[in-house]
C-alpha cells in the first residue's frame, strides 16, 4: 500500500484499474536555502585507542622495568649465596634494611583503606583533618628526624619542618574555602552509594601496587650489587613514580567513567566494564596525562608563590608574567579535569583538556575562579604527605634503634611508599568531585544538581564572596 501512494498527494492511494484526472498542483518555487548541518553528537562509546604513543612508551618502559627489577632481584640472590664481602652487605640489608620497608608497606596500604572509607563516611571533618593532621606529622617527623643529630637525618628533618610550616600558612590560608569545599565534597560523594562496587577498582590498583612495591624493594636491594647504584636506585624510583601515578589515574577513569554517565545519560554503568576499558582504550591518556599532571601541578604552586613575592621588583614581575603566561597555556593544552571527558567521551588528553576548559569558559569568569580554586587536589596531595609522614615516624624510629646508618635513607623510601599509597587511594573522592564540577558546567540545568555552585556563583556575582584563583595573568603591567 506504501508504494501505491500517489507521488503528488502522499494522502490519494492509487487504486488499479481505475483512472482518474487530477488536478495538476501549482508549481512551488524552488527552494534555494542550504540545509542546516545537524550538530554532530559526541559517541560515548568510542572505541579509538587514546594517546597510542605514550600507551607504547609505558607499555615499553613496563617491559623493561619488570626485566630490570627481575635481573636485580637475581643479583641479590646471587650476591647472597656467593661468599665474601658481597654476601655480609646483603645479609646486613636483609636483616636491618628489608623487615622495615615491608613494615612501611603494610602501613601505607592499611592507611590507604582508611583515608577512602574515611573520606566517604565523614567528609566534612576529614577536611579539616587532613589540612591539620598533615602539619602535626610532619612537624613530628621533622622533629625527631632532627633529635637523632646525625648531618643526613638532619637535612631531612628541616625538610619536613619547612614543609610544616608551608602547610600550616596554607591551611590558614585556605580556611574560607573550606565550607564550600565540604558542600561540594558531601554532593559529589553521593552518587557513589549508589554503585557498592565502586571502590573494587581502587583495591585492585592498591593490590597490585603493594606486590609491585615488594618486588621493588628487593630490586633496591639487589641495586647495591650492581655497578653505579645510585643511577639505578633513581631510576627504580622514577619508574616506581610513574606506574603509581598511572594506577591513580586508571581507578580515577573508572570512576570518571561511571559516575560522569549517571550526570549525563542517567545511566548506572557496569563499574568492571569501566574499569576494563579504562586499562585498555583509556590508557594511553593515563599515562600521557601522568606524566605532566603532576609537573602542572607544581607549575600552579611556583606560579602563586611569583604572584605573591613579585611586588615592585622588575625581575620578579619579570619572573612572574613569564611563569604566568606559561600557566595560561598549560591550563589550556593540559589539566587534571580532563580525565572526565576522557573516560565519558573517549577523547585524548590534549583536546580533553581544551574542551574542559572551555566549559568552564564558558560558563563565566565567576565559574572559571571557583574552579581555579578548588582545593581538592590539594586536599589530595596531603593525604599522601600525611602517610608517608606517619611511615617516616614509625621507621625511622626503628631504624635507628637497630641501624643508625640506614635512617636517613629509611626514612625517605618509607615516605615515598607511604605517599604513593594513599594518593591511589584518594582517586575515588577526587574523581567524584572532578565529575561534579565538569558535569555541572556541561549541563547545569540537570537535576541531580542542587543549588551549591548556583549560590556560591550568586555570592561572587554579587561581591559577598570573593575567591583567590591560580593567578594566570599579571597583576599590573610595566610602567
Amino acid at each position: 500500500m506504501l508504494q501505491r501512494l500517489n507521488p503528488s498527494n502522499p494522502l490519494r492511494v492509487a487504486i488499479p484499474g481505475v483512472t482518474r484526472a487530477t488536478t495538476p498542483s501549482p508549481a512551488q518555487p524552488r527552494s534555494t536555502s542550504t540545509p542546516t548541518p545537524q550538530q554532530t553528537i559526541t559517541t560515548l562509546n568510542s572505541t579509538a585507542y587514546t594517546n597510542r604513543i605514550s600507551l607504547f612508551l609505558f607499555l615499553l618502559h613496563a617491559v623493561l622495568a619488570v626485566g630490570l627489577v627481575c635481573f636485580l632481584i637475581f643479583k641479590g640472590i646471587q650476591g647472597l649465596l656467593e661468599p665474601g664481602q658481597v654476601q655480609r652487605k646483603e645479609r646486613k640489608l636483609l636483616k636491618y634494611f628489608l623487615p622495615q620497608v615491608e613494615a612501611a608497606s603494610l602501613l601505607s596500604i592499611t592507611l590507604a583503606f582508611a583515608w577512602q572509607k574515611a573520606v566517604r563516611t565523614w567528609p566534612k571533618f576529614m577536611i579539616h583533618f587532613i589540612l591539620w593532621s598533615t602539619f602535626l606529622m610532619s612537624l613530628s617527623a621533622g622533629i625527631l628526624l632532627i633529635c637523632f643529630q646525625m648531618p643526613s637525618t638532619d637535612g631531612v628533618g628541616v625538610c619536613f619542618i619547612l614543609f610544616a610550616i608551608g602547610n600550616g600558612l596554607y591551611a590558614c590560608w585556605v580556611t574560607h574555602r573550606i565550607k564550600f569545599c565540604s558542600k561540594i565534597f558531601i554532593k559529589s560523594l553521593e552518587p557513589a552509594s549508589k554503585f557498592p562496587d565502586l571502590n573494587q577498582p581502587t583495591y585492585w590498583m592498591l593490590g597490585v601496587g603493594f606486590m609491585w612495591m615488594s618486588l621493588w624493594i628487593l630490586a633496591v636491594m639487589g641495586a647495591s650489587n650492581f655497578h653505579f647504584p645510585p643511577l639505578i636506585i633513581i631510576v627504580l624510583v622514577l619508574s616506581l613514580a610513574w606506574t603509581a601515578e598511572v594506577m591513580r589515574n586508571v581507578a580515577n577513569l573508572t570512576v570518571s567513567r561511571v559516575i560522569a554517565l549517571y550526570y549525563l545519560r542517567g545511566m548506572q554503568c557496569n563499574t568492571k566494564f569501566c574499569f576494563q576499558r579504562a586499562l585498555s582504550r583509556n590508557l594511553g591518556s593515563a599515562c600521557l596525562g601522568s606524566t605532566f599532571v603532576p609537573a602542572i601541578e607544581a607549575l600552579r604552586i611556583v606560579a602563586r608563590g611569583l604572584n605573591l613575592l613579585e611586588g615592585e621588583d622588575e625581575f620578579m614581575f619579570s619572573c612572574a608574567h613569564c611563569c604566568l603566561h606559561i600557566m595560561e597555556s598549560i591550563f589550556r593544552y593540559g589539566n587534571g579535569w580532563a580525565y572526565v571527558q576522557i573516560a565519558a567521551y573517549g577523547k585524548g588528553f590534549v583536546k580533553a583538556s581544551q574542551d574542559t576548559w572551555e566549559l568552564f569558559e564558558k560558563r563565566g569568569k565567576e565559574m572559571e575562579a571557583i574552579v581555579d580554586s578548588d582545593i581538592t587536589s590539594a586536599i589530595c596531595f596531603l593525604a599522601g604527605v600525611c602517610s608517608g609522614s606517619m611511615c617516616t615516624i614509625v621507621v625511622a624510629a626503628w631504624t635507628f634503634s637497630v641501624h643508625e646508618g640506614f635512617t636517613a635513607t629509611l626514612s625517605l623510601l618509607a615516605f615515598f611508599v607511604g605517599y604513593l599509597m594513599a594518593r591511589i587511594a584518594m582517586a575515588l573522592p577526587h574523581a567524584c568531585v572532578s565529575c561534579y564540577y565538569v558535569c555541572y558546567a556541561e549541563n547545569p540545568d540537570n537535576r541531580l544538581f542542587d543549588k551549591t555552585i548556583p549560590d556560591r556563583l550568586n555570592l561572587i556575582k554579587s561581591g559577598r564572596d570573593v575567591v583567590v584563583p591560580t593567578p594566570r595573568v599579571p597583576r599590573h603591567l610595566p610602567a
